[in-house]
């Protein structure tokens, strides 16, 4: 059976919406905690969430960057 990417990717970006939405914004250690997604699985998320313009990057600083849903 092949998955398609679009469901494979928007399925992970969708388990970090939805910890957004209803824990707030999260740095990427508290995301990978929260989330249980490996590296590549969550960056491909914020990605892909980025890319809709569903997410906003908190901070100046990459490696304390905290993400939270737009709007």
């Amino acid at each position: 059976m092949t998955v398609k990417v679009e469901e494979y990717f928007g399925c992970k970006a969708g388990v970090v919406w939805v910890v957004l939405s209803k824990q707030g914004p999260q740095n990427i250690a508290q995301l990978k905690r929260t989330t249980k997604l490996s590296d590549s699985e969550l960056y491909a998320a914020l990605g892909w969430l980025a890319r809709e313009n569903k997410i906003e990057i908190l901070g100046d600083r990459p490696l304390f960057f905290r993400f939270k849903i737009t709007g």
